[in-house]
């Protein structure tokens, strides 16, 4: 995928029978279906089966067993409850016989009330002062590891800026931490707040791991350990749009027993909080 519109596209499932819908993958790198394309194409799923003006709040997904890339995922969507301010779905996604996935996912419609939000970091480096992936690829290619140089350079619709990056040749143990600007590349279409949401949590499974690695990076990292995302949530709080780098900031609480979670918060470039997130995922390490 080289832009949005291709994005937009992989998201948008064909209905095959009532409730019923059918998408298929496209790899980030990885042998396996990338997490974040799961749970987007499940809320899309989820977003078709509820009525207008109602939107995700929330929602919580398991990862059962791997994706294969070569077959058709189908999502079935229960519709469990449709109240007075709520809707609740539940998405479980197949391929053949096989259920792969789960997702519970909450749409409230819109009201007024008060508000606070968390902060976001201050003094943070500016997209503008910063490195993308595709820069990286560029300027380093020739010294990166080969796993590394095959990972960015997957043609992606998303920019990614991390704000720290560390030195792959010289590994470091590093706060358990992760901030990373991003942005969809090239021009950005008009789209409903539903496909936005889509497109957010697509993007919410990249680097979402990072910040449990990070402690442990001198010794521990994606070539030598064993990783796949074990759960995935989210939060969506206020409205966005996409014409302007926004901020993924992640910290790790915790890892042990081949176990680690993440957790953070989505931000506009104002510093907007627009959504919040956690995972915990597999990181076991490689005999």
């Amino acid at each position: 995928m080289k832009n949005s519109k291709e994005l937009i596209d992989l998201l948008s499932l064909k209905e095959t029978e009532k409730n019923i819908f059918s998408g298929e993958s496209v790899t980030i790198g990885s042998p396996n279906v990338f997490g974040g394309q799961v749970i987007a194409q499940a809320l899309n799923a989820a977003y078709r089966t509820v009525k207008e003006k109602r939107f995700v709040n929330s929602l919580h997904a398991y990862f059962l067993e791997a994706g294969n890339l070569s077959i058709p995922i189908d999502y079935h969507v229960q519709e469990v409850r449709n109240g007075g301010s709520f809707s609740t779905r539940r998405v479980t996604a197949k391929q053949k016989d096989r259920t792969i996935f789960i997702l519970a996912a909450s749409f409230h419609k819109q009201e007024e009330g008060f508000e606070h939000q968390a902060e976001m970091t201050n003094n943070l480096k500016q997209p503008e002062e910063l490195l993308s992936w595709d820069d990286m690829i560029v300027q380093f290619g020739a010294f990166l590891p080969k796993s590394l140089k095959e990972f960015l350079s997957i043609e992606r619709p998303i920019d990614f800026k991390p704000v720290r990056v560390p030195n792959p040749l010289e590994p470091k143990n590093l706060p358990a931490k992760e901030e990373i600007w991003f942005k969809l590349k090239g021009d950005v279409p008009k789209m409903d707040l539903q496909m936005k949401h889509q497109i957010l949590t697509y993007i919410s499974d990249y680097n979402v791991l990072n910040a449990a690695f990070n402690p442990n990076a001198k010794e521990y990292n994606f070539g030598n350990t064993q990783t796949a995302s074990l759960d995935h949530s989210m939060w969506f709080f206020r409205d966005f749009d996409f014409n302007d780098w926004m901020l993924f900031s992640a910290d790790s609480p915790n890892a042990f027993g081949a176990r680690g979670l993440s957790r953070g918060n989505i931000y506009t470039r104002d510093g907007k909080l627009i959504a919040s997130f956690a995972q915990e995922g597999l990181l076991r390490p490689k005999k």
